[in-house]
């Protein structure tokens, strides 16, 4: 017994001691690869030493005798510190992410494949200006000059995620820099994919209704258009939304595109009497975030402000006597075709000239663990085909057709990088404004401020539509007409400019911006509704602003959607006078209803209202749709309160929504109001508690940003992966978009990964911030560093001062030429 006794302990220490060993092998291998931000490094490609100050924010200030120099160490610090994001981007763009991740991410190489991205780009680059090519040159030589250190270092691989994925890294090309401004582009537009759900829901419901459920926003604009059954009598309501996406597609849902906030405010209406501008863009959380903190000393200056990893430039951001911010403008720069085949040759399609061959490529796709697949690339006149399943296509296209894409971002003369580039040399409105010229996708709204003016220019490519469009750009139309075709580009002075003046305020929620009929119009469909009526009142709350009311606008949480809708659905609930047992629904739903009657309509985390109306709502707008659309109501997950509102108002005849087509007597909107209301709190007891007063917004609204690749790896996940709770909402000014998602529908996905509050008084006084970390190592100490002040709603500073940067900085780092 003894000697057994020996042995199981002998085997049980020597697992132990094993498994230490494997944990410290794993650690201290993933450990080679944090850059030593210290270090001196011999390195070919640069005319002269470059320096790297990292302040004690880790955000990098480039100091170096040339602009190329300069642009060669950003290209440096964005692959010492985000290598797996960029190389990944890269990946997406390039339709080749199955050579790392095997089957799974097929469906997203094939679209991106067919839609020809990469392709794009490449064209892109022969295209661009001399500056531009320069900067791109210099900055991928950059980030080549690390890859080749972690190759010849052995410094871990560059990142602890290449050991879990083997795959060679091919060297950066200036076409990788220009296809991950597309993808930027790609991510703040969702009108194909609301093309197609205007589609389904037309197909389903009359006109006036889809009036209701997809509403325009406020504002003069046509509304009487053909349904989809007009235009394709052979497509029918049927087939239903698959409601997967492919997996790491990069492609966002309705709802879920680019967002953002920006404003700006003239002398005569800052306390300094020089300008103030303030810009949080919106985009998805991950882990690392999107944006990547920096300051460029270029021969025009120092600029400092917010990059993308992979990208030669500040995007948002400020020089001394200049600054810029954006927005996704919201412009219709996308439309779908349904495409006839020839059914004697399905090679062809119909065109306005009869039956003509469509241009075709093969393109092998390379995937781990299986055979390579070959794909055949189709491009119609209008755009390239894509696969059936693509944004749900299939559930709209009739049979003998298949479905092509126009969108912006595809032109192969796309000179956005050199916008971009030149933007960041930019010193008056006038050179921003001659930089923008070129700018083709993503489409913005671009407010620039020097420190007299302010200005707001909607930018990029907007296609010239005829006035006979069939479908207005709305839902896909018959490809064949020449009608339904672009017909060229806006130009760039037709487009909307708003100056401030000298007294006056400019800005943007995503709100529409000009109320102009088709096809003068920018767009029917619009990111924003709520926001911009808090953002108006708080800017006209006050004569003079300053670099602290900018903030405490950027940080506001309170809903103009709750305030309008909570009246209008309760009106007949608040008060009933009715006695109710404790322990009842009935008793809970008057609690649950005093609660919210002395709500003045505030997200924050630590309240319990905000959850007691965002699930009353989210349960309401599912009553009201589900028996009308069925399946389809699982794509509208996020609640609208123009569709609420036009329902408890009764615009048009709305209120029909209310009363359930399958049941024989009928129901009031007030009865549908407490039933969801009932429903609410019947969840909120089954996930959170039935006591209100203990539940938390923030509990619910927690802010995920997921690592893309590891983030739903067990064990790993609660590494990589970065939690907060989080105030605001959906329709806040400090916005957090909720995911929809059943499974966790109120959790925050998408929202204002980077904050910056720029003042022209006192430049070094400005201040940012993003989401998460400047590193992307899960390891590093900077990883998530800047994430609770981004939470708190608070700030770094934003000098430009180099001795600042070097006093307190967490290392510096030298470029030496090699001989």
């Amino acid at each position: 017994m003894a000697r057994t006794f020996s042995i199981l302990l002998k085997l049980v220490s020597a697992l132990v001691l094993l498994t230490v060993l494997g944990i410290w092998l794993t650690y201290w291998l993933a450990a080679r690869s944090l850059p030593d931000y210290d270090a001196d490094y011999e390195v070919p490609g640069i005319s002269a030493p470059v320096e790297i100050a990292r302040d004690n924010a880790n955000v990098p200030h480039i100091f170096g005798t040339t602009d190329a120099d300069v642009y060669y160490g950003l290209g440096f610090a964005h692959a010492q510190d985000r290598l797996f994001q960029m190389i990944l981007l890269r990946r997406t763009a390039q339709g080749k992410l199955s050579e790392m991740f095997g089957e799974r991410t097929f469906k997203t190489d094939e679209l991106m494949r067919r839609l020809g991205i990469y392709d794009a780009a490449q064209a892109s680059a022969q295209v661009q200006s001399p500056e531009a090519m320069a900067a791109l040159g210099a900055y991928a030589r950059g980030v080549n000059a690390w890859i080749a250190e972690v190759n010849e270092g052995a410094r871990g691989r560059g990142a602890p995620e290449f050991f879990l994925f083997p795959s060679e890294i091919a060297y950066w090309q200036p076409a990788d820099s220009i296809a991950i401004l597309k993808l930027v582009a790609l991510q703040l537009s969702d009108q194909i994919p609301n093309e197609v759900l205007r589609a389904q829901a037309s197909l389903l419901l009359p006109q006036e209704r889809l009036r209701d459920l997809m509403p325009d926003a406020p504002g003069t604009g046509t509304a009487l258009l053909p349904s989809y059954a007009a235009l394709f009598p052979e497509a029918i309501p049927g087939k239903q939304p698959s409601g997967t996406q492919y997996a790491m597609s990069p492609f966002p849902k309705p709802g879920l595109a680019g967002a953002s906030n920006v404003w700006a405010a003239a002398p005569g209406r800052s306390t300094s009497g020089s300008t103030l501008l303030a810009n949080d863009p919106h985009l998805g959380f991950s882990a690392p975030g999107a944006w990547y903190l920096a300051r460029l000393e270029l021969s025009s200056g120092g600029v400092i402000g917010a990059s993308v990893p992979g990208i030669p430039a500040i995007v948002s951001g400020r020089r001394e006597d200049f600054g810029w911010g954006i927005t996704a403008a919201y412009l219709d720069d996308a439309d779908l075709y349904i495409e006839q085949l020839n059914p004697d040759n399905t090679s062809e399609v119909l065109t306005p000239d009869g039956f003509k061959p469509m241009r075709t490529r093969p393109s092998i796709v390379q995937i781990k663990d299986a055979a390579p697949r070959t794909l055949t690339l189709q491009w119609t006149e209008n755009g390239p085909v894509l696969p059936a399943t693509a944004f749900d296509v299939d559930t709209i296209t009739p049979p003998g057709h298949v479905v092509s894409a126009a969108w912006t971002a595809l032109v192969s003369d796309d000179r956005s990088m050199s916008a971009v580039v030149a933007l960041n040399h930019a010193h008056t409105l006038t050179e921003a404004m001659q930089a923008a010229r070129d700018f083709a996708a993503p489409a913005l709204n671009l407010v620039m401020a020097d420190p007299d003016r302010v200005q707001m220019k909607v930018i990029g490519r907007a296609p010239l539509r005829d006035a006979r469009h069939q479908s207005q750009g709305r839902i896909p139309s018959p490809g064949w007409i020449e009608t339904n075709r672009w017909q060229g580009w806006r130009d760039f002075d037709d487009l909307p400019l708003f100056t401030g003046g000298e007294t006056g305020i400019v800005g943007n929620t995503n709100n529409k911006t000009v109320e102009a009929p088709f096809p003068e119009h920018l767009s029917y469909h619009w990111g924003d509704t709520q926001r911009v009526q808090r953002w108006t009142r708080l800017m006209q709350s006050r004569e003079v602003h300053t670099r602290d009311s900018f903030i405490e606008t950027q940080n506001d949480v309170v809903s103009p959607a709750a305030r309008t809708l909570l009246p209008l659905v309760g009106a007949d609930l608040w008060f009933t006078g009715e006695a109710a047992p404790e322990g009842t629904p009935e008793r809970q739903r008057q609690h649950a209803l005093e609660l919210l009657a002395e709500w003045n309509g505030e997200m924050n985390e630590h309240l319990p209202e905000p959850l007691i109306y965002y699930a009353w709502m989210r349960a309401l707008q599912d009553r009201l749709i589900r028996d009308e659309i069925g399946p389809l109501a699982r794509e509208f997950t996020h609640v609208d309160p123009l569709f609420i509102e036009r329902v408890y108002r009764d615009i048009d005849g709305a209120s029909a929504w209310c009363d359930v087509i399958q049941s024989a007597p009928v129901e009031t909107c007030t009865d549908i109001a407490r039933m969801a209301l009932d429903d609410a709190l019947l969840w909120i007891g089954e996930h959170y508690s039935t006591n209100l007063e203990s539940l938390r917004w923030g509990d619910a609204h927690m802010a995920h940003h997921d690592h893309p690749v590891l983030g739903d790896v067990p064990f790993l996940k609660w590494v990589v992966n970065i939690r907060q709770s989080t105030s605001g909402g959906d329709n806040t000014l400090m916005r957090g978009v909720t995911s929809g998602d059943p499974a966790d529908p109120f959790a925050n996905v998408h929202g204002a990964a980077y904050r910056g509050v720029y003042d022209f008084a006192d430049p070094d006084s400005s201040v940012f911030i993003t989401a998460t970390g400047q590193s992307g190592h899960p390891l590093s100490r900077h990883y998530d560093d800047l994430g609770e002040l981004w939470r708190r709603g608070e700030y770094v500073p934003m000098s430009l001062d180099p001795e600042l940067a070097r006093a307190a900085g967490v290392g510096i780092t030298h470029l030496m030429p090699r001989e």
